[in-house]
């Protein structure tokens, strides 16, 4: 009697979407991670990257400090992607050191030899493939946290999910949604066009 109460409510649960949830919930987790995987593979560029730099313009140390600060700040934000707060943070830390990231490329335009550096080209390559997976990673997490949320929502899996205790999840802002749909811009090799010159003036008559 007991096994058969206990495959009564199995079928029961599972027909409220109860192993939907557990699916969306883990394809969440694994969204996640892979979020924080690019993000990490990009902190672990930053070092090389900036002592590249210095050898070529160590008087940028304004810059190259802002970076390393930067980096710093991300590496300390102890991230729980289901706090609404904790998210917050990570996107702001994540977002000064983009910004940071930023200004040193507009540092690096003014070293012809540094752009010609095989060892940079090489750092270039690699920061402009990880900004591009940063961003298909995010825009897939926002995709399942959206697919989450809907579900977990809706009847009567809201049922479920609230006798389980399952929560809608916080997910990136609407300002950074939009912002990730274009991943910055990473060209070291592309100098600024030079100032169009203006024909002499003629003589009067």
């Amino acid at each position: 009697m007991r096994l058969i109460l206990l495959m009564v409510l199995a079928a029961l649960l599972s027909g409220c979407g109860y192993n939907q949830i557990q699916q969306k919930d883990e394809a969440v987790k694994a969204g996640w991670s892979e979020v924080l995987n690019q993000y990490k593979r990009r902190a672990d560029l930053i070092p090389n990257l900036v002592n590249t730099v210095k050898g070529y313009s160590s008087h940028e140390q304004q810059v190259l400090t802002q970076v390393t600060e930067a980096r710093a700040r991300v590496g300390q934000v102890n991230v729980n992607a289901d706090d609404p707060a904790s998210l917050a943070s990570f996107q702001q830390a994540q977002g000064e050191l983009s910004s940071a990231l930023q200004r040193l490329m507009v540092v690096v335009e003014n070293y012809p030899n540094l752009k010609a550096d095989q060892a940079f080209l090489d750092l270039q390559t690699q920061l402009e493939g990880t900004e591009n997976r940063i961003t298909v990673a995010r825009g897939r997490y926002i995709q399942v946290v959206q697919d989450y949320n809907t579900y977990i929502r809706s009847f009567p899996q809201n049922l479920v999910a609230m006798v389980f205790g399952y929560k809608p999840k916080p997910n990136f802002t609407v300002e950074d949604e939009r912002a990730i749909q274009q991943a910055p811009t990473v060209d070291f090799g592309q100098a600024p066009a030079a100032p169009q010159q203006q024909p002499p003036p003629q003589p009067a008559n």
